[in-house]
């Protein structure tokens, strides 16, 4: 697998996670109490054999830059290719924002032209997922095809009005393609993964910018698919996954991977998913505690009631303080006789003394990072 590489596009939409998203991208959103997003999408890549992997930035990256360093962590720092940061730069073509992927792939032009390898992994930033990335390789090689799209047929990432859903027919081929429908005909979501060859890639990403075209499904994929000059296929991805594009859907990820049967699925033994190590002690639990079904990770201090919650590092909970169905991120601090259920603490925010918040469960409080309540 040495003649693949990834490129992971981080220029998602993210309106729609509000504060969340305010000063990082989707792909930095801190996850599962000690990782990142972009984690399982970089492990991905890295243990299905990628040596050479590119991240393209948009907006809000410096979280994004910092975290992923030198790739040290997925042991991409080595003389010969390693991990990529792609932050946007001014040109007189580029102004800076990309309109969409294809924009992107045709300012990275210079990154693409270099690569050695025959076969690119391109994969959008908002989906979580574990994919055993030889397996899609060698059905790409295996079928003749010139371009193979990922899909899941689980429902939880289907959305009305948003989204990419394919026809497949029992060879794999892919025979329509449906953008943003109203409603979903297809069960077969497309993932934002696909793998092709790096020349057709860099050929019909110049063809496309050539004539102002920027999506890369309306643009690109939907036409190859109709007028038949590609032959597209489609690998099954039946694994967990989830579309991280709302406060609920973030909220919801959290919460399922409180399930030992749902991390196990998540996190197989095969597949480790690496991440920003951050030396702590561990945490540290007073007399007379009660912590039930949580995710903790190290560095935190519990000396109140925690029950179904994810805390990140460093998290302080106060005696007497209690926390329900929760997600607090590094270093959030619940101060003695505070009561918290559904909400969401950003980093460094701090819920003061016989406070009480009390959100809905599918309408999560989220409370931005470094904010006191």
């Amino acid at each position: 697998m040495k003649d693949v590489m990834g490129v992971i596009y981080t220029g998602d939409n993210d309106a729609r996670l509000r504060e969340l998203t305010m000063t990082r991208a989707i792909a930095a959103l801190p996850v599962a109490g000690r990782y990142r997003v972009i984690d399982f999408l970089v492990s991905s890549m890295v243990n299905g054999g990628m040596r050479n992997v590119g991240v393209i930035m948009q907006k809000n990256y410096h979280s994004l830059m910092d975290h992923l360093g030198s790739g040290k962590e997925w042991d991409l720092h080595g003389k010969n290719d390693g991990l990529y940061l792609l932050p946007p730069f001014l040109t007189r073509e580029n102004v800076g924002v990309y309109t969409g992927i294809l924009d992107a792939l045709r300012s990275n032009t210079n990154y693409l032209s270099r690569s050695k390898q025959e076969y690119v992994v391109l994969s959008g930033s908002s989906i979580i997922y574990n994919a055993r990335m030889q397996d899609f390789i060698r059905f790409h090689l295996d079928s003749g095809s010139e371009i193979t799209l990922m899909y899941s047929k689980n429902p939880s990432i289907q959305r009305d009005e948003y989204g990419t859903y394919l026809a497949v027919g029992e060879d794999g081929l892919v025979t329509d393609v449906e953008s943003d429908p109203a409603k979903p005909s297809y069960p077969n979501t497309f993932m934002d993964v696909c793998i092709m060859r790096r020349d057709l890639l860099r050929s019909l990403v110049d063809k496309a910018v050539a004539h102002g075209q920027h999506d890369l499904i309306r643009d690109v994929l939907m036409p190859e698919v109709q007028a038949g000059h590609a032959r597209v296929t489609a690998w099954e991805y039946t694994g967990p996954v989830w579309l991280i594009d709302s406060v609920q859907s973030f909220f919801r990820f959290n919460m399922d991977v409180l399930n030992s049967e749902t991390r196990a699925a998540l996190f197989p033994a095969d597949l480790p998913v690496y991440t920003k190590v951050r030396d702590e002690m561990p945490a540290r639990y007073t007399e007379d505690v009660t912590c039930v079904n949580s995710l903790v990770a190290d560095g935190c201090i519990i000396e109140g009631t925690v029950e179904n919650s994810v805390l990140f590092r460093g998290v302080r909970i106060a005696p007497g303080a209690h926390v329900k169905n929760c997600i607090i991120m590094q270093d959030g601090h619940v101060h003695s006789d505070a009561y918290i259920e559904n909400c969401i603490l950003d980093k460094q925010a701090v819920i003061k003394r016989n406070a009480r918040l009390i959100g809905p469960d599918a309408y999560p409080i989220v409370i931005a990072k470094n904010v006191v309540i």
